[in-house]
């Protein structure tokens, strides 16, 4: 089953403009309600314990990302709800599928579970947890898509991996739809892009247009391999986004980096992530610098929604 992650709205900072913590919740199911109406297919949380370099100060606010997705799963309607991406390191797998699949059926059948090698050593570090090397991760990322697999479809989970296992684990009741589908985050060429292809349903890029296309010619490649037909993977790319009603507006509230975002009208905008669309991906994640803002919520789910076609 596909990631229905076509149009997601990834929100990784929660320091928002005149919203203390007694009020940040209702202003959160407002920017998730927003995107739901206005054409977004999903919304994401990070997984992460403190804020991360690049987004903002670490001591900056950070909500554990299974409690808010079930909390939202109450109190929206159709929009589906995932981790981009949950890092192995942090739970057993076990724990992770039966956390989203109680999200699941609490949305009613919306749950997506993001997961990947984590990658954030002064986090782990900070908190306690063991940051093994890179092909240990790989190892614990292949135990947790498989362990979830299984729990998501067997009456009773059974699978031997190389650091975690279950043995005649229930997992009930079982998802909604019978399966929750698995969005694998990273760009890897050897590893992450051939588990995707072994494994996912979803995969979330970096890049432009042009490493956009290598990477899925390497995709395509992995998918042969395992007899995989990349059309059933949902294919999507992280994307920085200011929108307004003109150039000048959207370029104004921008502070960052205008070569490493979408900045500008909603012409503009839509140009912008056509050409990636037109590369072969099949949609956007997208960040919201002023994604308190519920007008731009409303103006950038609608702008994308029409060319990727989620509206």
């Amino acid at each position: 089953m596909r990631a229905p992650f076509e149009l997601d709205l990834h929100v990784p900072n929660f320091n928002w403009p005149d919203t203390p913590p007694e009020a940040f919740f209702e202003r959160l199911v407002e920017i998730a309600r927003t995107a739901e109406a206005s054409g977004f297919s999903s919304i994401s949380m990070m997984d992460h314990l403190h804020q991360i370099p690049g987004v903002g100060p670490e001591e900056n606010w950070m909500m554990e990302g299974n409690a808010i997705l079930a909390a939202l799963a109450a109190r929206t309607s159709t929009i589906n709800l995932g981790l981009l991406v949950g890092g192995v390191t942090y739970r057993n797998p076990a724990l992770m599928a039966k956390q989203t699949t109680t999200i699941d059926i609490i949305s009613g059948g919306r749950a997506v579970l993001g997961l990947g090698a984590a990658w954030f050593e002064n986090e782990h570090q900070a908190y306690g947890f063991d940051f093994p090397p890179l092909k240990v991760r790989f190892e614990l990322l292949e135990d947790a898509l498989n362990i979830a697999r299984a729990m998501f479809t067997q009456e009773r989970a059974t699978y031997e991996g190389t650091h975690h296992s279950v043995r005649g684990a229930y997992n009930n009741p079982k998802p909604i739809r019978g399966d929750i589908p698995i969005l694998i985050g990273g760009s890897g060429e050897r590893k992450t892009l051939r588990f995707v292809a072994k494994y996912g349903d979803g995969s979330n890029f970096f890049g432009d247009v042009e490493r956009v296309k290598h990477l899925l010619g390497v995709l395509e490649r992995h998918c042969e391999d395992v007899g995989r037909d990349p059309a059933e993977i949902t294919k999507t790319r992280m994307a920085s986004v200011s929108i307004a009603p003109t150039h000048e507006a959207a370029s104004a509230k921008f502070q960052g980096d205008p070569s490493r975002a979408f900045v500008g009208d909603p012409d503009s905008i839509a140009d912008q992530v056509q050409a990636y669309l037109d590369a072969g991906l099949d949609g956007m994640t997208v960040t919201l610098p002023d994604v308190h803002d519920l007008e731009t919520v409303a103006l950038a789910g609608e702008t994308l929604g029409a060319v990727i076609g989620t509206r």
